[in-house]
């Protein structure tokens, strides 16, 4: 018998697919996964449907720098956007949508200048411009998380991950890495010239 009331966190764990700061997924098969510090990640589901899908981002909205593409996949903004239209596109109805929404730790605070609770606030006052009903939600406090959401039933399970120096410098480094992969522009290959 495969019923999803039977399963926790750590069955579904196993076989979620995993996604990274910047990413985004929408799944009709299996459950998804990140690990947060003080980035957040924000379920929508629509319950009709039977559909959802999770995004995770890193800064709360847009700057202008010199990495404004690097900006936007980050940003809340368009994480919220793309993972809306996405379900739409899938055939779910905005109106039937509901939030569960984690994240926004303070693990390093002396790096990260409060952007884990500029994440919380920006993921609340979305939802509430766009009138997504947000159901549940675990924001803030000195830990990271692991999350877990089963879309199929629209389930959300959220493990809190005490801070040890360790863990804290693993999270925001998986932060960092992924923040500057994307900053690191791909070299253009050499034209060569020939003389004739």
């Amino acid at each position: 018998m495969n019923d999803a009331t039977h399963q926790t966190g750590k069955d579904f764990e196993r076989i979620a697919k995993n996604i990274n700061p910047g990413g985004w997924a929408i799944e009709t098969e299996r459950p998804i996964s990140t690990l947060l510090g003080s980035c957040v990640a924000v379920c929508l589901y629509d319950q009709k449907l039977r559909i959802g899908g999770m995004n995770h981002f890193l800064l709360p909205s847009s700057t202008s720098s010199a990495n404004s593409d690097v900006d936007v996949i980050l940003n809340g903004d368009y994480s919220m956007e793309v993972l809306v239209n996405g379900l739409l596109n899938k055939g779910a109805q905005k109106s039937r949508l509901v939030a569960k929404a984690f994240g926004g730790g303070t693990i390093v605070s002396s790096i990260r200048l409060a952007i884990g609770e500029r994440n919380s606030t920006f993921a609340k006052e979305w939802l509430n411009r766009e009138g997504i009903p947000l159901v549940a939600s675990d924001f803030n406090g000195p830990w990271s998380r692991k999350i877990v959401f089963v879309p199929q039933s629209g389930e959300a399970f959220c493990r809190r991950i005490p801070t040890t120096q360790a863990n804290a410098a693993e999270v925001a480094k998986a932060e960092q890495a992924y923040e500057l992969s994307l900053t690191m522009k791909k070299p253009t290959p050499e034209k060569k010239i020939e003389l004739f």
